[in-house]
């Protein structure tokens, strides 16, 4: 406690939370946009019967979380419970000062790419911290003790059953194709801050000419790589496969190289999520 990494983590769980209240109390609630999770279905009771949205997902996450603990374990710390309230705390608190409303009236559907955008760096900074902000993931996790189900099915189905009673409700069945617009965005920022945004590709290559491949690789683009012993399944050849990790314009040097030496290769281009380690992200970084 008041370590440095101490302060970092409660750092993020702050600014994580601010931003969560901030997409959903300016973009999404206004427009009813119902993207699964407890706050979702407080968004429903918000609507309905005038209920302020943090304070139901408090009473939400507080049984939940506790009947988690007991079902799951103690897996569920302060890290957590801090995200939760601070999360319900600043969507309440911005809700009675804010008197602008909605920031884009007019257009639930920006509404929805705004609010996910802000939500998903939130969650991204919570999950940063080793947090959480509660929710229906707690549901799916005692679903699935109980069942033997999948967790990620769980998930899907519990916000899936969320997003369906909010266009129901509202009887406005363009508010699903809203809530997932929100859903997708909301998960590309959150893998966008665990993981950052890469644009480096995996690159494996199989050819007769693995040497000069790898001495271009090495001394002009000067970077790594790795020869993996291979046979191949249709003759039962034994060669070298070569695997590296290179840019956007790496790659089309080191293309147009193997197709001049060797027209036959076989090469294939994967998207690379995260890179760890030397001459990338450092893994302690990552953890730390």
């Amino acid at each position: 406690m008041f370590s440095a990494s101490w302060f970092k983590a409660y750092a993020f769980i702050l600014a994580g939370a601010i931003l969560i209240a901030i997409g959903y109390v300016f973009f999404i609630t206004p427009h009813k946009i119902v993207p699964g999770g407890i706050y979702g279905i407080s968004i429903i009771l918000h609507h309905s019967f005038g209920t302020p949205v943090g304070l139901m997902a408090l009473v939400f996450n507080i049984p939940l979380t506790i009947l988690g603990i007991k079902v799951l374990g103690p897996r569920f710390g302060a890290k957590t419970i801090t995200g939760f309230v601070l999360t319900s705390a600043f969507m309440d608190g911005l809700t009675y000062l804010s008197v602008t409303g909605p920031l884009i009236p007019d257009d639930p559907l920006l509404s929805a790419i705004f609010g996910g955008f802000f939500i998903g760096i939130g969650v991204g900074f919570l999950f940063k911290a080793k947090a959480t902000c509660g929710g229906t993931d707690l549901i799916a996790m005692m679903i699935g003790k109980w069942t033997g189900r999948p967790l990620g099915q769980l998930m899907m189905l519990v916000d899936s059953v969320i997003v369906i009673s909010g266009a129901l409700i509202f009887t406005d069945y363009a508010l699903p194709m809203y809530s997932l617009l929100a859903i997708f965005v909301m998960g590309k920022m959150i893998d966008a801050v665990l993981q950052g945004i890469s644009y480096d590709k995996v690159v494996l290559i199989v050819s007769d000419h693995y040497e000069d491949i790898g001495k271009k690789i090495t001394a002009d683009i000067q970077r790594g790589g790795t020869f993996i012993k291979s046979e191949g399944m249709y003759n039962g050849r034994s060669r070298n496969l070569i695997f590296t990790v290179l840019n956007r314009r790496d790659l089309a040097l080191l293309q147009q190289f193997v197709y001049e030496i060797d027209q036959k290769a076989f090469i294939t281009v994967m998207n690379a999520d995260e890179i760890l380690g030397r001459g990338f992200r450092s893994l302690s970084e990552k953890v730390d």
